[in-house]
């Protein structure tokens, strides 16, 4: 007889073990959800704390985000200005503008002779009257070479203003990229500030989550040794518990998107009014649709990594007596 109800038992469909598989599991998750919706002050609490710690840093990947979204729209920061000896002929200048624009790391290149460099300097510096008195142009000619996107960064952009300073036709060159190796500096700093603060913030989120779970392991201690002494498997009697993290981790990972997305609506109202004043149309960015997938993930995994430290450690120290 018992024979014949192992046979049965081997002989159940595969697709149908798999059915039960995901039955049981469903189960346990629904009830684990079920637990943490009755106990909403001591979940919300946990659920709270662990948004919190998960926000600051996708907070930051946010405004890291913007930043970058705000240097990679100053390509002219990095424009070089080319100063021509002052007996360069036309036709030298000429050829000189049709070498550097053959250069791949050229994007645009601009020719600005004496005659318009006087006249552009006499607008812009309200000495148009002193310098009329002057018996000749004491201003170059000047050649705006704008690098390609590549070319924008500061080292590589210092590294073309080199090459081109090589050019026989120019005195000397100028760029400005003390202020763009100072912002790619910050941009550094804050992306290691991310993942600085990133890295601390998962230990606290597994500290929160495996401390949660033990409690409820200790509040459920007659059961699990009930549980043991009628021949319950540890995967079976850890599995609601492992759900219970991954549960708290994809909530306070939802919230801690909504408090992200609170936090740009709030600042892009700030924001505005002082990039009104420079005419500018950028439009701070928030954390988007794979981002928000990514984060969901990130803190649904953290949750369960959590939840299985505490259990394997705790369940295993529970024996019947």
């Amino acid at each position: 007889m018992a024979k014949n109800i192992a046979f049965s038992r081997n002989k159940v469909p595969l697709y149908r073990q798999l059915i039960m598989w995901f039955v049981r599991h469903l189960q346990n998750a629904t009830a684990t959800l079920g637990e943490i919706w009755r106990a909403p002050i001591s979940a919300g609490m946990t659920i709270a704390v662990l948004a919190v710690s998960l926000s600051l840093p996708a907070a930051l990947q946010v405004l890291v985000k913007n930043a970058e979204e705000i240097t990679s729209s100053w390509q002219q920061a990095a424009e070089i200005s080319l100063f021509l000896h002052d007996n360069v002929q036309e036709r030298a200048v000429t050829n000189l503008v049709t070498r550097i624009e053959s250069y791949p790391e050229v994007e645009r290149v601009d020719y600005i002779d004496k005659t318009q460099a006087l006249k552009e300097f006499k607008q812009v510096s309200g000495f148009g009257e002193a310098l009329s008195l002057l018996d000749s142009n004491p201003l170059p000619a000047v050649i705006m070479v704008t690098p390609t996107e590549q070319y924008t960064s500061p080292n590589n952009a210092k590294r073309l203003l080199e090459k081109l300073q090589q050019q026989k036709e120019v005195d000397f060159g100028r760029l400005d990229i003390e202020w763009l190796q100072k912002l790619a500096a910050i941009i550094d700093m804050l992306e290691r500030t991310v993942l600085a603060l990133a890295l601390l913030l998962i230990l606290a989120v597994l500290l929160v989550i495996g401390n949660t779970v033990r409690l409820a392991i200790m509040n459920r201690r007659s059961e699990i040794e009930v549980m043991k002494l009628v021949g319950a498997t540890e995967a079976f009697i850890q599995r609601p518990f492992l759900y219970t993290g991954v549960w708290y981790g994809v909530i306070a990972g939802a919230l801690a998107w909504l408090l992200v997305q609170l936090l740009v609506m709030w600042l892009n109202q700030a924001v505005q009014p002082l990039l009104g004043l420079y005419q500018s149309e950028f439009e701070m960015q928030t954390l988007g649709l794979s981002e928000f997938i990514l984060l969901i993930v990130c803190a649904s995994g953290l949750g369960w990594l959590g939840s299985y430290l505490s259990v394997r450690q705790h369940i295993k120290a529970i024996e019947p007596c």
